[in-house]
């Protein structure tokens, strides 16, 4: 099960993520993601605090959502990614291509 929640503050977009992005939720992840691959230039914020587990098809959505902040101009920054998560960015050579707080 996995819950997303968008929030815009600041002229920034907040994205909170809760539960596992495995591949049985990563199309309803994506669905409700997909405001996030046209941003206008806003940096995207994404909350991993309630993020328990990542697929390969949950790194492929949050990698559509950086093509399309980066071709706007924005940025995307991971908040909160717990070790095993990171680990997963870590071995799939992710870890360069996102901003980590």
């Amino acid at each position: 099960m996995m819950e997303t929640k968008i929030e815009e503050q600041e002229g920034k977009f907040l994205v909170c993520l809760k539960g596992e992005m495995d591949t049985a939720s990563a199309l309803e992840a994506e669905k409700n993601l997909q405001p996030l691959y046209k941003t206008g230039g806003k940096d995207v914020i994404i909350d991993c605090e309630g993020l328990e587990y990542i697929a390969s098809s949950g790194l492929r959505i949050l990698f559509s959502i950086l093509k399309g902040v980066k071709a706007g101009g924005g940025r995307v920054v991971m908040r909160h990614v717990n070790d095993d998560i990171k680990d997963v960015f870590k071995l799939t050579g992710f870890i360069d291509l996102f901003d980590f707080e």
